[in-house]
């Protein structure tokens, strides 16, 4: 018995919450802070979710993950969460932070002295570095109709290569295809992350709005299977999430919006998400209101088809679908 109770004492569980703003009703506005800690010296991992307000499956996924800690118990190390980063978003159902129409995904490293976002952004960001991390998941959810996959920032420069290389042999046990982001965006917490030496990559969770449960379910499996091969957690068969994805999603793949429409209409959808397609292979069309074609969407190379488009409308200059290019 005493064993048990040593073993129980071990582990500490703490959830608690961060001010973040006071509204001029004078109500706190708060980030919910969760952990869970071992006296050891294991690695330090951090869950983020809820970045942008409509994207509500991360929040769930990190509950569900820290269920699981407590139930089957960490070996060794800690992890700490951010459940819900965007409180005023998520209430709204916006991406942004509604009251400046900020995208905080867009405002790190951010500053004490700067917007809302930013301020936010500096809060999250110093909150993490105290922690000393050895690796950092950001859970997000992509348009409604999407699959699951991994997103890794372009490389920040060769001073932070190990930590690049590290992120990238994470994704690798995600159980998602893994997609390299071709956007040069600097701002994000995953490249501001990687440009400080640590390893952070972005884990797209499926449809936006809604919880979807066999995301979350893939999404728990995912964080799991990470935490086993970090040593942090009992190995479950080594299975991280389903596969269902060909030998190509196995390689990295490109993030890309391309072809876009050429013309404005009605998209009639030919391929869905999880579909493995090949070069010039016909992915969509689009219609007039009386139903003559305007544009035959074809695929540029072979890839992965991650989501369709959240509306049926097409305009010129429009993605229409992303997908995991070689």
């Amino acid at each position: 018995m005493k064993a048990c109770r040593d073993k129980k004492m071990a582990q500490k569980v703490k959830y608690s919450f961060l001010k973040i703003l006071t509204g001029s009703d004078l109500s706190r506005r708060r980030l919910p802070f969760m952990s869970v800690e071992r006296s050891d010296n294991g690695p330090a991992v951090w869950l983020t979710g809820c970045m942008h307000g409509d994207e509500v499956t991360g929040i769930v996924t990190i509950q569900e993950v820290f269920k699981r800690i407590k139930r089957k118990r960490l070996l060794r190390g800690a992890v700490y969460a951010f459940p819900l980063m965007n409180p005023i978003g998520f209430e709204t159902g916006s991406r942004n932070i509604t009251l400046s129409r900020e995208d905080l995904n867009r405002s790190f490293p951010g500053t004490k002295e700067g917007s809302l976002a930013e301020r936010i952004a500096d809060k999250i960001l110093t909150t993490i570095k105290r922690t000393n991390p050895s690796l950092v998941l950001d859970l997000h959810s992509d348009w409604m109709k999407s699959i699951p996959y991994t997103l890794i920032d372009h490389p920040p420069g060769s001073h932070c290569r190990q930590a690049y290389e590290r992120a990238m042999a994470v994704a690798d046990r995600s159980g998602f295809p893994v997609v390299l982001e071709t956007d040069d965006v600097t701002s994000s917490l995953s490249y501001s992350l990687l440009q400080q030496g640590i390893p952070a990559l972005t884990i797209e969770l499926g449809e936006s709005y809604v919880v979807n449960e066999k995301n979350v379910e893939c999404g728990v499996k995912s964080v799991c299977g990470i935490l086993e091969y970090l040593g942090m957690m009992e190995p479950n068969n080594g299975i991280a999430s389903s596969q269902l994805w060909s030998e190509l999603t196995k390689k990295p793949l490109k993030f890309s919006f391309g072809p876009v429409s050429s013309a404005s209409g009605i998209i009639r959808f030919l391929a869905k998400p999880g579909d493995v397609v090949k070069s010039g292979q016909v992915v969509a069309k689009i219609y007039n209101t009386f139903g003559k074609l305007q544009d035959t969407i074809r695929c540029d190379a072979d890839g992965v088809v991650l989501g369709l488009s959240d509306s049926s409308v097409a305009f010129p200059g429009a993605p229409v679908m992303a997908f995991g290019v070689i």
